[in-house]
């Protein structure tokens, strides 16, 4: 199946993208350290709207989880349109 170049191409920015998403959502987690998460407030006790920061980290998990989940989708469908 051959696809039009600027279609490889979109799927090709889309892809890097995705990777720069998720690099900055994994470092923005809170570690032992508190990681970057520090710089953002995620790491901090209590959040504007004083609620608990659990809420926060727990959103960011799940914004993480579906970008994973996207970039595995995008590499296999690179990885099939490209061999």
């Amino acid at each position: 199946m051959l696809l039009c170049r600027a279609v490889i191409a979109f799927l090709v920015v889309i892809h890097v993208l995705l990777c720069v998403l998720l690099t900055a959502l994994v470092l923005m987690h809170s570690g032992k350290d508190s990681g970057l998460s520090g710089a953002f407030g995620v790491g901090g006790g209590a959040s504007a709207y004083g609620g608990s920061s659990a809420i926060v980290e727990r959103n960011l998990t799940r914004i993480t989880i579906v970008v994973a989940v996207l970039f595995f989708l995008m590499t296999y469908v690179l990885g099939m349109v490209l061999t």
